[in-house]
Order: structure tokens, then C-alpha cells, then sequence
């Protein structure tokens, strides 16, 4: 599912150095939905496992990049060669690779890290304003009944669906542009995430092949990630729906199936319609002391959900000191969740259910996890 790299579009979303890799199949600073400024972000998603490159010292000029044009070309011929050998009809790879060229500004996007970091309250307060409230519940209403049968469908509440749309691509009105065979090619000769690039590159060529979409629509952010939702083209082959039967899974313009899409991904991540995502808890200083004797154990390919405590009852949080951020006592329900701590100890403290691993697939980094659940809240449901 997805990790993040983004464009630098000025829309809801802000990426920073405490962002994953999108589990909606891209690297977490990938999709179009960014404030500037933006940055790439560490760690991976859905399909994104690899971490980002360390930041230059301050000071210091990030290592310049430079290419060879004969590995590169030799590189395009592998890659047009092994695409004939997966069955990919030869006037699609000729088309998709036609002067395709190295582009070097998107290396030097993806080696360079923010400017600064910003804290998950800064990123919150940034992405969840007014404005982005009051657009996202007019769009709620306005596509009701659509919003509605999906959630039928696929079990997941639009309150949800609508704060990852709005994340994204401020529901729908950012257009990223950047010829996606040109931004995939530099990205898979690149040796630093390579193998990830290359895999999505092939799945490119496979939606060319399929004629999922034709060759001029073939646009995403600058690492990849395409139409509303900002699926990498594997996460696109995966997760993406055409939920109103016209036989195509249009991402690009149809909000039936933008909304159907991301619905089905966080279904398919093990969403849980009978619950929430989690809230905002007080963690007392005994127990703030003691977090790591509740560390989770093992690797789960998401660097967030390894950060998180493991689960435990809520009855076992609130027999330990956790309260609402009020001091009341936390819900009287059979449910378990984990202690998440974005800015670390002393700053916020939230207590989170499987709902919110789901979200973490679509994208590994707390601080949009986080801020989509938060949303979600403030959008409700009609």
C-alpha cells in the first residue's frame, strides 16, 4: 500500500522527515497532496520498503548526482527486453520508452531531506484549518449518496475516505504532471531504491498494456503517484475499482471510483467498520517511564507500526494510569490499541486501534496516520 515523495504542490498535506513510505504503494513524500515547504520522507509502504537517504550535515551541499549515458541506456534496453518477456505487446514498450530521459532534479528530490523538521502539532495545525474542514464537509454532502454505497460496500466510513482524498490532492484539486515513464525510469536506474522503482515501472507498462489508461494520461507526482488517491501504478493493478461499472478504473477524474479505490485499500488492509481509529489520551509520568517494557516485538514492514507499544485491553491502559484527555476514564469496550507518541515523550500522546494500522498501510508514517484519523473527526459522517 504506500510510504511518501512529493511534488511540492501547495495543498493540504505536509511531508517531513518523521513521514514514512506510503502503503498505498508510495514512498511517503511521492504523492501531489504537499505544502510546501516539502521533503522526502524516511521509510516505505504498501509496497514501499525502503528507507530514505540520510540528509547532508547542515552546511553542507547534499552529493551530487550525475549519470552515465551508456548504463543508462543499457538500463532502458534490460528494461524494454524483459518487458517483451513478461508478454508486454512491443508497441507498448516502444511507446512508454520513447525518449525516455534521466531526469536529475527528481534524484536530487529524492537525496534531500527537509529543510527542518516539523513537529506533528505544526503538521496537524497545517494540514487540519478551517478552510480544509469546511471544503471537505460541503464535499461530504455533495457526494452523499456515492459516499454511502461505498461505505456499504466496503465497510469503511466516509469520514475516512474523505480525509485521505483531501490529504492527497485537496479533494481532488491538485493535478500532478510529471510524465510518469521519464520519473520511473530515472528512479529504477537509480541504485538506491532501484528494485522498488523498477517493479513499478513494470507495472506501469502492464496498465499501458491492459489499456487501463492510454499513454498521455500516464502523469503522477515526480516519483510516481498517480490520480486522486496518489496510488503507485502497483498499488493502482492492486486496489484500484471501477465502482460504477462504465469498464474503467478511472483515478484521475471519477470520484465513484477515487472514493471506491481508497475504500477498497483500506478494506483490504483489514479495516473494521464497527470501530474507530483510536483518540487522544493522557499517558501519567509512572507509566510514561515504563513504555519500553510494553516495546512490540517483530518487524512488520511498516517502521510506524514498529515504533508503536503493542496492544494491549483497554481496560489493562486504564488499570495502568491512561486517561481521556480530559481525565475521564477511557470507553468500556473489548477493544485493544496501542500507545503512539509522535513528537516522543512530552508531546501528544494518542491510544490507537487496528483501524489505525490500516491507515498506516496506506501511508507508514504517524504524523499523516495521525492527521487523516483527526480529520476524519472533524469531517464526520452525514
Amino acid at each position: 500500500m504506500m510510504r511518501r515523495m512529493r511534488y511540492g504542490a501547495v495543498v493540504l498535506g505536509l511531508v517531513v522527515a518523521a513521514c514514512g513510505m506510503r502503503q498505498s504503494g508510495q514512498p511517503a513524500d511521492a504523492s501531489a497532496g504537499t505544502i510546501t515547504p516539502a521533503a522526502p520522507a524516511p521509510g516505505g509502504n504498501a509496497q514501499n520498503t525502503a528507507a530514505a537517504a540520510p540528509a547532508a550535515p547542515a552546511g553542507q551541499a547534499a552529493e551530487p548526482v550525475a549519470f552515465n549515458r551508456a548504463e543508462f541506456d543499457a538500463f532502458l534496453a534490460e528494461v524494454r527486453s524483459e518487458a517483451l518477456q513478461k508478454g508486454i505487446k512491443a508497441d507498448v514498450v516502444k511507446t512508454a520508452l520513447a525518449g525516455v530521459e534521466p531526469v536529475m532534479r527528481i534524484i536530487e528530490r529524492d537525496r534531500n531531506q527537509a529543510e527542518f523538521k516539523l513537529t506533528f502539532s505544526t503538521y496537524r495545525d497545517r494540514v487540519i484549518t478551517s478552510a480544509n474542514v469546511a471544503r471537505g464537509q460541503k464535499l461530504r454532502d455533495e457526494q452523499q449518496a456515492i459516499l454511502r454505497q461505498v461505505s456499504q460496500r466496503y465497510g469503511v466510513q466516509p469520514r475516512f475516505v474523505l480525509a485521505i482524498w483531501g490529504i492527497e490532492t485537496r479533494y481532488g484539486a491538485v493535478k500532478a504532471d510529471v510524465p510518469l515513464f521519464h520519473s520511473l525510469a530515472t528512479l529504477a536506474f537509480d541504485r538506491r531504491r532501484s528494485a522498488y522503482f523498477r517493479n513499478e515501472l513494470f507495472a506501469a507498462l502492464t496498465m499501458l498494456d491492459r489499456g487501463y489508461i492510454d499513454f498521455a494520461t500516464m502523469k503522477g507526482s515526480w516519483a510516481g503517484a498517480m490520480g486522486q488517491p496518489q496510488f503507485m501504478p502497483s498499488s493502482y493493478l492492486a486496489y484500484a475499482e471501477d465502482f460504477d461499472g462504465d469498464g474503467k478504473r478511472d483515478i484521475w477524474n471519477n470520484r465513484a471510483d477515487v472514493f471506491a479505490s481508497i475504500a477498497n485499500y483500506l478494506a483490504k488492509a483489514g479495516w473494521n467498520t464497527a470501530q474507530t481509529w483510536g483518540r487522544e489520551v493522557k499517558v501519567p509520568p509512572a507509566l510514561q517511564g515504563r513504555l519500553g517494557e510494553f516495546a512490540r516485538e517483530g518487524k512488520s514492514g511498516c517502521r510506524a507500526i514498529d515504533q508503536m507499544t503493542r496492544d494491549m485491553p483497554i481496560a489493562e491502559w486504564e488499570r495502568l494510569g491512561v486517561r481521556r484527555t480530559d481525565g475521564g476514564d477511557l470507553p468500556k469496550a473489548q477493544v485493544s490499541g496501542a500507545l503512539v507518541q509522535p513528537d516522543g515523550p512530552g508531546g501528544s500522546s494518542f491510544l490507537v486501534y487496528a483501524n489505525y494500522r490500516s491507515v498506516l498501510r496506506y501511508n507508514c508514517a504517524h504524523h499523516y496516520a495521525l492527521t487523516v484519523s483527526l480529520l476524519a473527526d472533524k469531517l464526520g459522517d452525514s
